[in-house]
């Protein structure tokens, strides 16, 4: 093959292959490039100004992509302009875009083999080190982040992930329109979310922030409340239910050592059936409830509490939510049930918070989705040790690009059309019928429990 082939073969603009060489024992093909005849403009690295004269040239060897199976090295003559501002300066070139010995092509085929395997798989079929291929995926997905375009922060998520005593706990904000993270903070003071708004976001971003979806951690509200004045904050159903079950886990165990002899054995290893949702047991683990309920009928009314407060999220408006939490707080009335009492009583501390969803909605599901694929990043052993590279990996990996698999963007929430959706089941803790009120006030309500 003539050299002409070779530059054709290569693709790279402005150069051409003046000289080859070819080993086949060792299976390997080099390549000597230089600049084109008409290629005379010089970019200095540092401050992107234009240049005619060059200070001096060197030759510098980087590995590309493989033809077939020979393995490619380039050796590209690189020229220094002399810049009045950065001094003496190495000249840009687009198919290398750092000092590391590997050309642009060659890492996005690292970056890219990333995505499906570890860095071990990787490193074995490209014939490098585990340390040096993390490093290249790392320069990948700056650069692919720094080119994408970016969507506005409308509605934001926050949440805390906890890695162990080493690593302890992580602040992961998310986007919950796009479904991918934004920024990595190390522990989950009010310290750390700060540094988010004040180094990610300018004022402008921060005033178009409309809802923030947190669970009840005081740190992270105060943060919000202080940098983004028009965001409303609206409470995470999942961190509220998970109240609510172990709400109904105190009961049960308090109803274990209430009761005596054979009759613990009635509530004994219920545990985790207590906990699941009514529409998630098969017909022998409702059967199971079903004899539990017929011999303690305090811990069946502490499950239809539980069962019933989801509810309180599929109402489109305030009043409509207001009026079903009152019901749903009217029934604790005689039952004797203190770790309920002590969640209603949260629950009118957060009140703003839960009734925020009625006007603004947001999808809770994102975040625990996001910290889901989180665990499984650092699961499957794929070199994300550090918070910067795994909230790259996140994006690269939710975000639609060309040439690589990625997850679909979910489809929008559909909004109910009834006010009042049938329930699953009805609760009967109360043979009375309830009467709904339109008091809000937390001292109504503190009336029932005296």
């Amino acid at each position: 093959m003539r050299d002409n082939e070779f530059t054709k073969i290569l693709g790279w603009p402005g150069y051409r292959v003046f000289r080859h060489e070819i080993d086949e024992t060792a299976m390997t093909l080099r390549l000597w490039v230089r600049r084109k005849r008409g290629n005379r403009k010089l970019i200095c690295s540092g401050c992107g100004r234009k240049f005619t004269q060059a200070h001096d040239y060197y030759q510098r060897e980087v590995r590309d992509l493989p033809w077939r199976k020979y393995q490619t090295t380039v050796i590209i003559e690189l020229y220094r302009v002399c810049c009045p501002e950065c001094g003496v300066k190495i000249e840009k070139v687009p198919q290398l875009p750092g000092k590391a010995p590997f050309s642009k092509d060659f890492e996005d085929a690292v970056g890219l083999a990333c995505e499906s395997a570890s860095v071990r798989q990787v490193a074995r079929q490209f014939g490098l080190v585990a340390s040096t291929v993390r490093a290249i995926d790392l320069r990948y997905l700056k650069r692919w982040s720094a080119t994408r375009r970016k969507e506005p922060l409308k509605q934001m998520g926050v949440d805390e992930i906890y890695f162990g005593k080493h690593m302890k706990f992580i602040t992961v904000v998310s986007n919950l329109e796009t479904g991918e993270p934004l920024w990595f903070g190390q522990d989950r003071k009010q310290e750390t979310l700060d540094e988010f708004f004040r180094t990610q976001l300018t004022e402008n971003q921060r005033k178009r922030i409309e809802a923030a979806c947190v669970d009840m951690w005081r740190p992270f509200t105060n943060s919000i409340e202080q940098w983004a004045a028009n965001c409303r904050i609206v409470y995470d159903k999942f961190h509220v239910l998970q109240h609510a079950n172990k709400a109904i886990d105190e009961v049960r165990r308090a109803e274990f050592f209430r009761k005596g002899g054979r009759m613990r054995g009635v509530v004994k290893g219920k545990r985790w059936l207590l906990l699941t949702r009514w529409m998630n047991l098969d017909s022998q683990k409702r059967q199971q409830l079903n004899e539990l309920f017929a011999l303690n009928r305090r811990v069946m009314k502490a499950y239809l509490l539980k069962e019933s407060l989801e509810r309180l999220w599929t109402y489109r408006h305030e009043g409509a939510m207001l009026r079903y939490l009152q019901s749903w707080i009217d029934q604790l009335r005689w039952q004797r049930l203190v770790p309920f009492q002590n969640l209603a009583f949260m629950l009118l501390d957060q009140l703003d918070g839960i009734l925020n969803y009625c006007r603004t909605k947001v999808r809770f599901g994102v975040v625990e989705a996001i910290n889901g694929n989180i665990k499984t990043l650092f699961r499957g052993g794929r070199g994300y040790k550090n918070p910067a590279t795994c909230c790259s990996g996140l994006s690269a990996w939710r975000s639609p690009r060309p040439n690589s698999s990625s997850f679909r963007k979910p489809p929008k929430m559909p909004s109910s059309t009834n006010s009042r959706p049938k329930p699953y089941f009805e609760t009967t803790t109360n043979n009375r019928p309830q009467t709904a009120r339109h008091a809000s006030s937390k001292d109504h309500y503190s009336q029932i429990f005296l």
